[in-house]
């Protein structure tokens, strides 16, 4: 993580400068502030350290936050670059991170926090008072100059609570960066099946208008009756209006991924390959990727954090829970009057007076009817629920963990059985019937039942390829972080079973014969 640099922040200037003779209780006070607590300032990256090192070594992949309008014009060109060439799952991933403007809200949010971080560490304020009465002849002026002692004495633990604190943020930031990514590539993957779906659906509706073509004209010759006719037509429409409701989920998929990718106007013409990935020759080994999660998790960083910084609470709770309030400071009183006096000459004398003094004020609250219970018993529980939530979440990455290899695994045999044992089962059925129906030994019955069942078989392959590169997505995701959907950037949740192939109506189950 790359923590604050010290910059020179105002605390640190203001403490070099001690003008005069009043303002050397403050020069003090902000000397012994800095003394105990040091001059944070802010990061370079805007608190993007674990963000960038996630990014780069995990997802192999850039981020950038745009605050300005160069950073704003490097990504923009640099996202037309990947654009130009068919989208890959990798490219689409990394211009989602550099034009998706929700993840770059959460990267503001972080510059907020770093913004709180820093303003925790510095002193406590002095504050200044300023009060002037006079009448006739009399003037009378008060000045003071106070600041918190239990501030300043809990300065040195109060700046890694607020650094803790800081980084759980750095660590949900580096989770939104996570899940946006696991989410534009899963949606990749839909959007592509939604494609090649479309593109097989055309090629048995072509097949299916041909045959329904060759049936009216063998009707029409008597050779084909009005019921086998009918079944050729009916399939042929059948076929049509799955086509047709193919082609509304391709473009609803589609623009989800627009969505996901931020992109609009000329940018969303970007060009898709035509199918899925092929399986990978090798799988990832199912060892020790619990103890990966572990350690890799942002979720559980985050939450570590987080603990650290309410265990912190805790302690300082304890300390300043009777005596919340404890102020400190200098004051002085400058009184000036005039005296007149009648005189022996008949005039008058004037007398002035003046006078000077300097002090110290204190301010002490006593809390009469709490004295502490409840701030420490709220910072205990709140305490001891963060560890229950870091165990539970250690818990459930071990066993999302060992889910997605399940699932994963267990996608791959799928598709290998549909790709090496159904498909060329459909194909040898449909090519047998065929030269069958040819020979006039069925009926076109058959025929039918067999071209349905080969769409449905081929359909669930294309699903079955689709699900096993998304259940490869969701198990990087368990391992890293991010976890099986992502949500809040734009593009809706697939559902953890509609991602399983369970959710939903698929288009295998709605196709005809399925």
């Amino acid at each position: 993580m790359t923590s604050p640099q010290s910059r020179g922040s105002g605390a640190c200037r203001v403490a070099a400068a001690s003008p005069g003779r009043r303002a050397r209780t403050a020069a003090l006070l902000v000397t012994v502030g800095v003394t105990l607590g040091g001059c944070v300032g802010f990061s370079a990256d805007g608190g993007l350290g674990p963000a960038h090192g996630y990014a780069a070594l995990e997802l192999r992949k850039d981020i950038v936050k745009v605050s300005d309008e160069t950073a704003a014009i490097g990504a923009a060109a640099r996202a037309e670059q990947l654009l130009r060439r068919p989208l890959t799952p990798d490219s689409a991933v990394q211009v989602a991170l550099l034009k998706n403007r929700a993840l770059q809200a959460s990267f503001n949010d972080l510059g907020v926090s770093e913004a709180e971080f820093v303003q925790a560490t510095l002193p406590p304020v002095p504050r200044l008072s300023l009060s002037r009465t006079g009448g006739d002849f009399t003037l009378e002026v008060e000045r003071s100059l106070t600041a918190s002692l239990i501030e300043l004495l809990t300065l040195p633990v109060r700046i890694p609570i607020a650094r803790n604190r800081f980084r759980a943020e750095q660590y949900r930031a580096v989770g939104q960066v996570l899940r946006l990514a696991g989410e534009a590539r899963r949606q990749f993957y839909r959007t592509v099946s939604a494609n090649q779906s479309v593109a097989y659906l055309e090629q048995a509706l072509a097949s299916a208008g041909s045959a329904s073509t060759l049936a009216k004209q063998l009707g029409e010759t008597g050779a084909l009756n009005k019921l086998e006719q009918a079944r050729e037509h009916a399939f042929y429409s059948e076929l049509g209006a799955q086509l047709a409701k193919a082609r509304v989920l391709q473009r609803v998929e589609r623009e989800k991924l627009i969505r996901l990718l931020g992109l609009w106007g000329r940018e969303i013409d970007f060009k898709l390959p035509n199918g899925l990935p092929s399986l990978p020759g090798r799988l990832v080994s199912g060892t020790q990727i619990e103890a990966e999660a572990i350690k890799k998790r942002a979720d559980i960083q985050t939450a570590r954090f987080e603990l650290q910084s309410l265990a912190g609470q805790y302690g300082l709770n304890q300390v300043s829970g009777f005596i919340n309030v404890l102020d400190i400071g200098y004051s002085d009183r400058y009184e000036r009057s005039k005296a007149f006096e009648l005189n022996e000459q008949g005039g008058f004398n004037v007398t002035r007076d003046k006078s000077f003094g300097r002090g110290y004020t204190v301010d002490l609250v006593i809390p009469i009817y709490d004295f502490g219970t409840t701030v420490v018993r709220g910072a205990r529980e709140a305490y001891l629920g963060a560890a229950h939530r870091l165990a539970e979440k250690a818990v459930n990455a071990r066993s999302e963990v060992r889910e997605a290899y399940q699932r994963y695994r267990g996608q791959y045999d799928i598709t290998r059985h549909y790709q090496g044992s159904v498909l060329p089962l459909r194909k040898t059925i449909q090519d047998q019937a065929l030269l069958q129906y040819s020979g006039m030994l069925i009926d076109v019955t058959t025929l039918i039942i067999d071209a349905r069942s080969r769409i449905l078989s081929n359909i669930q392959a294309i699903e079955a390829q689709r699900d096993f590169w998304i259940a490869a997505t969701d198990l990087r995701a368990a391992v890293i972080g991010g976890g099986f959907t992502g949500e809040g950037f734009g593009g809706e949740s697939a559902g953890a079973e509609a991602v399983a192939g369970g959710g939903g109506e698929t288009l295998a189950a709605a196709t005809p014969g399925g």
